[in-house]
Parts: C-alpha cells; sequence; structure tokens
C-alpha cells in the first residue's frame, strides 16, 4: 500500500496527514499532547483534508482540552520506591537522609536524592525540579551548537521552562528558544529533534509543506523521534 504524508497548520492546530489507500477520511486526537493526526483517501489532496479538519473543529477542540486538563503527573511524595524516568530511562528513587545541602545523582538503576531528614515533599520535588534543568543545561549547549554550525545560524538566547502543552517554542524575531524541563526525563533523540524543530522556525514559520521538507533534508527521521516523543509517559509511575 503506498502512503504519503503532510504536515499542516488549521487555524493555529498543528495536524499530521497520512494519505492511504483507504476510503473514508478519519481524524483522531492522541494523547498525552492532544496530537492531531489524519488518515485521509488518497484522491483528497492538503485543501480538502484541511477543510475537513475545520469543519471538525469544535469536536478536535474538545478532545484536546479533555487531554489538557487531564493531570499528566501524579503528586509524587518522592519518598524511596518511587519512579522517575531520566533520559527516557524509568529509575527507581532511593532517599538517603543526611544533613547537609539536598542534591540527586544517578547510582546503577536508581535515582539517588540525598537530603536532610527533616525536608518536606515540596522541597524534595524543587531539588528533583531543579536537577532536572541542570541536566538539560549540561547537555543543550553542545546540541544547539553543533545544529548552528551546520545551519550557519546562531541562537542567542534559549530558556528551559516548564510548559503544560508544548515541547518547545521559538520567537522568530528575537531568535529565543524555549525548552520544556519534561525533556530531560525523555530520550537524548527526542531532545535533538526539539532542538532542529525550532531551529528549523528561523527559516520557516509555520508547520505547511515547505516545513515539512525542511525538517526531512536536516533530520531524515524526525517523525519516529516525535512519535518516541509523544508516546512515551509522561507520568511518574509506581514500581509494581
Amino acid at each position: 500500500m503506498s502512503t504519503a504524508s503532510a504536515y499542516l497548520t488549521v487555524r493555529g492546530i498543528d495536524v499530521d496527514v497520512i494519505y492511504k489507500d483507504i476510503k473514508n477520511l478519519h481524524i483522531g486526537v492522541y494523547p498525552p499532547m492532544g496530537r492531531v493526526r489524519v488518515a485521509a483517501p488518497q484522491r483528497l489532496d492538503d485543501d480538502q483534508v484541511r477543510l475537513a479538519v475545520i469543519q471538525r473543529l469544535p469536536w478536535i477542540k474538545r478532545q484536546r482540552k479533555e487531554l489538557q486538563d487531564t493531570p499528566r503527573q501524579s503528586e509524587r511524595e518522592m519518598v524511596t520506591g518511587e519512579s522517575h524516568y531520566v533520559w527516557g530511562v524509568r529509575r527507581r528513587l532511593k532517599v538517603v537522609e543526611r544533613p547537609g545541602r539536598a542534591h540527586l545523582e544517578v547510582d546503577g538503576e536508581r535515582l539517588v536524592l540525598y537530603t536532610p531528614a527533616d525536608s518536606t515533599a515540596d522541597r524534595r520535588r524543587e531539588n528533583l525540579d531543579q536537577w532536572y534543568r541542570e541536566q538539560l543545561r549540561e547537555v543543550l549547549p553542545d546540541i544547539i551548537a553543533r545544529w548552528e554550525a551546520k545551519l550557519e545560524v546562531s541562537v542567542p538566547k534559549w530558556t528551559i521552562r516548564r510548559m503544560k502543552t508544548k515541547w518547545g517554542s521559538c520567537n522568530r524575531e528575537t531568535r529565543h528558544i524555549w525548552f520544556n524541563v519534561e525533556l530531560a526525563k525523555k530520550h537524548p533523540d527526542c531532545l535533538e529533534y526539539i532542538v532542529v524543530h525550532e531551529m528549523a522556525h528561523y527559516f520557516e514559520r509555520n508547520h505547511g509543506e515547505r516545513f515539512t521538507k525542511l525538517m526531512d533534508g536536516l533530520l531524515p527521521d524526525w517523525r519516529s523521534r516525535r512519535d518516541q516523543l509523544n508516546g512515551s509517559p509522561l507520568a511518574e509511575e509506581v514500581w509494581g
């Protein structure tokens, strides 16, 4: 079965389109971020698909809102036995109570938190959030520098912050790029995909055909990296 793909932006919503040898058009909204995917008959073109999406926008927006309103992470108590993701690997948390400044480190398959005995769960969560930010700050400069050289552009400023619905964001005018702190939980390939995606916006604002072709040339496996990113767990899990 032959297929073709497109990447459309319909009234501010990114839509992945797969053209297949099928009879009817199907629109789906998928967790965790509310990604919209369309399976369309090959007889249709992008404009016809765009119109179909516009006609279903009220339903799409309701589905996306339900997903975005669903808590993405259970409230972690930050005690020994919980699990947390680090660069795509699930690690069991071990809490070691001792005097001094709190810090975290990876020890084998464990993520170890050294912390004073009287530290609160909120304070421990803050320590973990800061540690995730440090992981990103350690690796992002090299990734960005590598792609600055390839694209012959510069990234004058980048920032790590917590975002509810986006993995990254770019201001084309200032060239400021933001990265979601959650990326420290994902596989490194996912982080590189977001770096390339946001830097590609320096050349193309929208997620249309030109952007898709640009990404195909820069990072041929970007779709699989995107699917890996959006398909990996957002919520921490309790080890069974």
